[in-house]
């Protein structure tokens, strides 16, 4: 399912979380997710800060929610971009550990990377931060089942 010889293409990851990830996925179009980078087994997204989204009012910082939905879509992405062809996936589990708020009216990044794959399942670890990776908002770590039922979100229209 994967060979680490066989070169990457970032150009078509980052095509392919642009479209794919963002715009068949009506929860993440909603969220507004934006592709940022990507390389083997690897992909950053980034949550903007919209009023809409804030779940504490008083502080103006993104909900818990939002940016769980965030860490999945990123881990996600890291499984297929870790793998040779596309299989559909699902989440099967996504522990994350929320280590501090979120600062207020600031976005939210994502990194994801998938370090395992077996037969029929990925290990993802992510983190959330603002600017600084070595100062998360929250970690998590996901497994997701590999060929699942149904279509990718690459072979629905992605590239």
């Amino acid at each position: 399912m994967t060979d680490p010889d066989r070169p990457f293409d970032r150009e078509r990851a980052m095509s392919v979380m642009a479209s794919a990830f963002r715009n068949l996925v009506p929860y993440n179009a909603a969220l507004d997710l934006e592709a940022l980078d990507a390389d083997r087994g690897l992909a950053v997204m980034r949550l903007p800060w919209r009023a809409d989204l804030v779940g504490d009012p008083v502080r103006e910082i993104l909900h818990g929610g939002a940016i769980t939905a965030l860490m999945d879509a990123c881990s996600g992405a890291s499984v297929f971009f870790a793998m040779n062809e596309a299989v559909p996936i699902a989440t099967l589990d996504l522990r994350i550990d929320y280590l501090r708020p979120a600062e207020p009216r600031k976005a939210v990044i994502a990194r994801a990377e998938c370090f395992k794959i077996g037969k029929n399942v990925a290990f993802t670890r992510a983190i959330a931060f603002h600017e600084d990776a070595s100062d998360p908002i929250a970690s998590a770590a996901g497994t997701f089942m590999l060929a699942t039922k149904g279509d990718t979100v690459m072979r629905r229209g992605g590239a």
